[in-house]
């Protein structure tokens, strides 16, 4: 095994790791350190988190009833789902490639991983395939990021809906990227005893907290709850994230911004020539050079001050792919620029 690898970023243009590249205005930078004044660090966080689990109720529209577990990022919450399920002849099976902390968490757990091969150039869910899989290894628990990450593409619905009906186990869907789709499963947690919705702050603004939730019937979150450290999310991160739901117009209008600013990097990444480019639902677009090396090209981009993620050698079917998130306008400039002198 390896560690997961994070490059160190410091004066560089960052476009490497789905980050909002928005700040907040200094407007409400103030209000807001004036609520952290207010904390008592001598004290333990609410173990629960009971005020902003109501703030996410309002914001998010979860079904009335329905649990939700905050966690430590969206990290945390899925080595929690997979310590829960953990043990001998269980396993965990999601289609491939994709988010690597599903595999890379369960490998460290020694609990067995099945992934299933995506269809085609342009990654689509194979119907079949997933079937098949999930009747040969009745895996316990089914990750589907929805959008796929590193792809960026939404899978068909029909199809996620017949996994959750012929899974013998949950159904985690991991929604990181729903600020930017538009699409969401989290009103159909009503009609699946086994669907669960996974969701995270960090695309949306809020990376440097940590902080993601998971939403679902309470017989699976109360298996999950025995696994949870208590006091897992301090008081910093829970009054951080009140204060900023209660002003969700803002995250919701960098949302606009970056899917606007997404469009157009997409359309002239596709026109340079030498470029395949997927179209993306999420806040970043994955590309690959044609007749140039995805190494040269990550280390060119490097060496002028702009940082990307190299997926080369990350999965076969992302052979000398490359990945870049949406950053602000000027910094999508400069990516597009430098990468069209490089090619």
């Amino acid at each position: 095994m390896r560690a997961y690898d994070v490059p160190a970023a410091g004066g560089m243009i960052k476009l490497d790791a789905m980050e909002n590249p928005y700040a907040w205005p200094a407007e409400l930078r103030r209000p807001w350190l004036a609520e952290l004044e207010r904390i008592d660090v001598n004290r333990y966080p609410d173990p629960h988190g009971v005020a902003l689990k109501e703030r996410l109720r309002e914001v998010a529209g979860i079904p009335p009833g329905m649990p939700v577990m905050l966690g430590n990022g969206s990290d945390e919450l899925i080595q929690i789902i997979l310590m829960a399920i953990a043990g001998p002849g269980r396993c965990c099976l999601a289609p491939e490639p994709t988010f690597i902390m599903y595999r890379l968490s369960a490998s460290v757990l020694d609990l067995g991983f099945q992934g299933v091969p995506l269809a085609g150039e342009d990654f689509n869910l194979d119907r079949n395939a997933m079937v098949r899989a999930i009747e040969e290894h009745q895996p316990a628990i089914i990750f589907i990021a929805n959008p796929n990450n590193p792809t960026g593409n939404l899978f068909a619905g029909e199809i996620i809906d017949e996994i959750i009906r012929v899974a013998p186990g949950a159904v985690v869907l991991d929604e990181a990227y729903h600020a930017f789709s538009g699409e969401t499963y989290l009103p159909r947690l009503v009609e699946f005893d086994n669907l669960l919705v996974l969701r995270t702050f960090s695309k949306s603004g809020l990376a440097g907290l940590r902080l993601g939730y998971l939403v679902g019937p309470g017989d699976w979150l109360g298996e999950f709850e025995k696994v949870r450290l208590p006091y897992n999310i301090n008081t910093l991160t829970q009054k951080t994230a009140e204060f900023i739901l209660s002003r969700q117009a803002l995250l919701d209008e960098q949302a606009r911004w970056i899917c606007r600013d997404r469009d157009t990097l997409y359309a002239r990444l596709s026109r340079l020539d030498g470029i395949r480019a997927w179209p993306s639902r999420a806040n970043f677009i994955l590309f690959k050079p044609l007749a140039k090396s995805a190494d040269g090209i990550y280390a060119g981009l490097k060496q002028q001050g702009i940082l990307i993620k190299n997926m080369h050698g990350s999965h076969h079917a992302l052979e000398n792919c490359l990945r870049v998130t949406v950053g602000r306008e000027d910094e999508n400039t400069a990516f597009l620029e430098t990468l069209a002198r490089l090619l």
